[in-house]
């Protein structure tokens, strides 16, 4: 036969209140010592709850993210890029101009910090509750040509429309064709002052006809990204070379 602490038990699983399942005993026991009362007792174990679905929830932004590892804006050295404001990046990070459905677009040379600063932003996002999902170019393609290939263009476009945010990275990396390009165009069409994108390009505006193949296309992508937009120019050398130079002083 269930005891009263049995079933009290259950119930408290059966509403999904599993913290309060596991706390308020030993909870109970705590407030009796202190002299809480009964409102300040449900008070706690509803501070638990509460807390415990918050990190439940960022855990699982986190993963749908798809960030490939983890980096933060503490580790991001400002001072590299002249020019840079860190008061900028503080207020880009913040997410306020993810309401406005507002772009970012990062430009720099290779080893310059622009998918570090893009990870660490979208993880602050995230921290924040927001959806974010990050992609290298390359595999964004793929998906695209995929989904269109299978006739489910249009599914893949507002399967992405759940995301405040799309990271696209190295999109000057792509040798695509123009099927390809068509796709992303229509993807980034559909996001036009519905929802924000993030880019990193190691290619100026002048030499994207080589991604979209043809002027009116490009003119046409870039009028809908740089639209409501914040442009960041990473003008520094390579942190990779920089730091290899530093090795070899030391040696």
């Amino acid at each position: 036969m269930n005891t009263d602490k049995e079933m009290l038990s259950n119930q408290l699983r059966q509403l999904c209140l599993t913290v309060f399942a596991n706390q308020y005993e030993s909870t109970a026991i705590t407030c009796e010592k202190n002299n809480h009362s009964h409102v300040e007792f449900l008070k706690q174990l509803a501070d638990l709850e509460t807390e415990h679905r918050h990190n439940k929830r960022i855990d699982r932004l986190l993963k749908q993210a798809k960030l490939p590892r983890e980096k933060t804006l503490l580790s991001f050295d400002c001072k590299r890029v002249p020019g840079l404001s860190y008061t900028q990046i503080e207020r880009l990070a913040t997410g306020e101009f993810l309401d406005r459905c507002e772009n970012i677009l990062i430009f720099g040379n290779p080893g310059t910090g622009k998918t570090h600063l893009s990870i660490a932003l979208a993880q602050e996002w995230c921290l924040q509750g927001r959806k974010v999902f990050y992609s290298t170019a390359a595999s964004l393609m793929q998906n695209l040509l995929k989904a269109k290939a299978e006739l489910k263009l249009n599914e893949f476009i507002k399967k992405m429309d759940r995301f405040e945010i799309l990271l696209i990275d190295d999109i000057s990396y792509i040798p695509c064709d123009r099927e390809e390009t068509d796709a992303l165009f229509t993807l980034l069409s559909a996001r036009y002052e519905m929802r924000s994108i993030l880019i990193t390009s190691n290619l100026v505006f002048d030499k994207w006809d080589s991604i979209f193949k043809d002027k009116m296309t490009t003119a046409a992508a870039i009028d809908r990204l740089v639209h409501h937009s914040t442009i960041l120019e990473l003008n520094a050398e390579s942190y990779r070379i920089s730091a290899a130079k530093q090795k070899k002083e030391v040696i």
